[in-house]
């Protein structure tokens, strides 16, 4: 199963959330977290910043060989490996690599958890394309919502991940609506998280304001419906 978490402007806590789905998902066994990003190293407290990765794949295109992405997984914590993005550009690379990625990385026995940031690439798109499911990160901010309308991603996401912070006047049910999406959880923004990740032990202290609602995302994913969307 690939699922990818993606958000229409940087800022959104998109690589928070799909690193504590990915640490919660290996808690029910062996999990994989793909980094198109090249933030998760940080976010995970990794001891180095890997120079090769999906990038690198990607540029090779389709004929690049499945096996070579395992050899580039490193493991980050108990059960869960992690896909480094690499450094190579990929602006340029054609979305038929991207859906071979997604096709690879969805075949493997093990859930995999996709961070694609925005997804402003012909390969990003792709991949979400032939995702099991994608999820988009928001806060509840308007100018963030506008942005997401207007990105055709949002009419193919299957829910939203919904950043809460306090003070906000858009909330679940506003963002619902005018995403067009079920909101599958929403996450309270914390200083205890932030704590956290600042000091590099995420992936061995994670917070329960986290793990709580990526647990509600990985649950409902599981009884998505055969069009497409959460149940």
């Amino acid at each position: 199963m690939l699922v990818c978490f993606w958000s229409p402007k940087g800022g959104c806590g998109t690589s928070i959330v799909a690193a504590a789905c990915a640490l919660v998902a290996a808690r029910d066994g062996a999990a994989r977290l793909a980094d198109l990003i090249g933030d998760q190293p940080a976010v995970l407290g990794a001891a180095s910043d890997p120079p090769t990765g999906v990038r690198e794949w990607l540029r090779v295109g389709v004929d690049a060989p499945v096996d070579a992405l395992e050899r580039l997984s490193v493991e980050v914590a108990p059960g869960l490996t992690l896909l480094p993005a690499g450094r190579a550009p990929v602006g340029d690379v054609p979305p038929e690599a991207g859906a071979a990625l997604g096709v690879a990385l969805r075949d493997d026995p093990r859930p995999t958890v996709a961070d694609v940031g925005v997804p402003a690439t012909p390969a990003a798109d792709a991949l979400l394309d032939v995702a099991d499911a994608n999820v988009v990160v928001v806060r509840g901010c308007y100018l963030t919502l506008r942005r997401a309308v207007r990105m055709e991603a949002t009419a193919r996401a299957t829910g939203a991940v919904l950043v809460d912070e306090p003070g906000r006047a858009l909330g679940a049910r506003e963002v619902a609506d005018v995403l067009g999406v079920p909101v599958l959880a929403s996450v309270p923004v914390r200083s205890q998280t932030a704590r956290v990740v600042d000091a590099g032990v995420l992936a061995t202290r994670l917070p329960d304001g986290l793990a709580k609602p990526a647990r509600q995302v990985i649950a409902r994913l599981g009884r998505t419906d055969h069009e497409g969307r959460a149940a």
